[in-house]
């Protein structure tokens, strides 16, 4: 009933009780934040078109020609038939424009997952909370990881090329859990997220922002995205190590 409920297609005595349920529920409450940001999204973010005015004289003559259809003395079968085909023709509509809208939304999403991943990790740096599991042996951290995620994340100290693993933490990115690994290069804090590849199409390999490096590649059968105030070369070769 969530996506009824976010739609406004339920009755009051029922939206009460959906209401009472997203305040315990928090997987029904991320689905329903989920739908109203798409919503959002889609008003804000879709392309829209203005209808030609040579679209307007047609529907208006077609309203014409099917206006005996429509009368009183219409046969119900008539009336049946141009009730569905009205059904289907805005079905068709809605199908376009949803495909149009989910792929111009890819697209953002996955520039916006470099800006998330920068927002998650200085939130992390000022708000001191860079691990939950502090060891620089991966025979500790990856178990601790995996019994916390529904996969496995590789584990690799590099304190050898001066890439030594802190620990790791569990954070989010794209409302979903993810594993964070954190190195430390000299005076660089990295925060390198690991997840399983996503269906959408990959974020850019390298992006700066708000001062960030954002560095993504896909290796080991998993998604590798790095962020770090080091400069990108350097945290390009890292991450290809990861991956690798």
């Amino acid at each position: 009933m969530v996506a009824a409920y976010a739609d406004g297609e339920v009755d009051g005595l029922r939206g009460h009780t959906i209401r009472k349920h997203l305040r315990l529920c928090r997987d029904c409450a991320a689905k329903h934040q989920q739908l109203t940001d798409l919503r959002a999204r889609i008003r804000a973010e879709a392309p829209y078109f203005k209808a030609p005015a040579a679209l307007r004289e047609r529907v208006m003559a077609s309203i014409e020609t099917a206006r005996p259809a429509s009368s009183a003395s219409a046969r119900p079968a008539e009336r049946w038939r141009w009730m569905i085909g009205g059904a289907l023709a805005g079905c068709a509509a809605t199908v376009v424009a949803w495909v149009i809208g989910t792929a111009v939304l890819d697209w953002h999403a996955n520039e916006d997952l470099a800006v998330e991943a920068v927002t998650t990790h200085v939130r992390a740096t000022l708000g001191n909370h860079r691990v939950d599991v502090a060891s620089s042996d991966q025979h500790t951290v990856k178990p601790w990881l995996s019994a916390r995620l529904d996969y496995s994340p590789p584990v690799r100290d590099f304190a050898a090329e001066g890439f030594a693993l802190v620990g790791a933490r569990i954070d989010y990115l794209d409302r979903q859990p993810v594993a964070a690994l954190v190195y430390r290069y000299r005076d660089h804090m990295i925060d390198v997220f690991v997840r399983p590849p996503s269906r959408n199409a990959s974020p850019a390999a390298l992006r700066m922002v708000r001062g960030f490096n954002v560095v993504h590649a896909t290796g080991s059968g998993m998604d590798w995205l790095a962020v770090s105030d080091l400069n990108a070369a350097e945290l390009s070769s890292f991450v290809q190590r990861l991956k690798e």
